[in-house]
């Protein structure tokens, strides 16, 4: 996977999951979990029939199952499903085809988007917003001028890529997320 792809998965995992209430650790319940007696009997999870109607169809392959999952898993997993439910047709069918493509990728590749993801995370919010709008703009871009980008990116010098880094870093005080990138290979 390129690098340009790269980056872009990782900006789509940011977006997708930036303020999603289905993060581990974030002190969030999903619905049907929580207070109020909803939760399985002594360990904080989700009973698979206090789930909605609608999270029971999305997980239903999980059902045999649902009793044994961590409670952490199960709350994920009910927020998302209520998400899924909440998404139009359109929203569903870009989500079904990152999954596949996510299927697809080779592991290493998938522990780099990863790390990159938790390196996105973990920066402030004025640069994750920057991101998003540079994400914004090249998303706008014609498939032509992509193309043309990539092209001008790919015709230039190990030396010339490493001196626009250097002006990005002076005219954005810091280096790129992720620390600076290793030479193309």
């Amino acid at each position: 996977m390129s690098r340009l792809a790269s980056f872009l998965a990782l900006l789509l995992l940011g977006i997708a999951f930036a303020g999603s209430p289905a993060r581990a650790g974030d002190g969030a319940t999903a619905p049907g979990a929580g207070a109020g007696g909803n939760a399985r009997a002594g360990d904080g999870g989700v009973a698979w029939s206090n789930l909605a109607p609608g999270q029971q169809d999305v997980l239903a392959g999980l059902r045999g199952q649902w009793d044994t999952l961590p409670p952490e898993r199960q709350a994920r997993l009910a927020a998302g499903a209520s998400r899924w439910a909440a998404m139009p047709p359109g929203q569903r069918a870009l989500a079904q085809d990152r999954f596949q493509r996510w299927k697809g990728m080779p592991p290493e590749d998938k522990a780099r988007l990863r790390e990159q993801f938790r390196q996105f995370q973990q920066l402030p919010p004025d640069e994750k917003a920057r991101l998003r709008q540079n994400f914004d703009r090249f998303r706008d871009l014609t498939p032509e001028q992509r193309q043309q980008l990539r092209k001008r990116w790919e015709s230039l010098t190990p030396a010339q890529r490493e001196k626009l880094r250097e002006q990005r870093m002076k005219r954005h005080g810091g280096p790129r997320p992720g620390g600076p990138r290793p030479p193309p290979g």
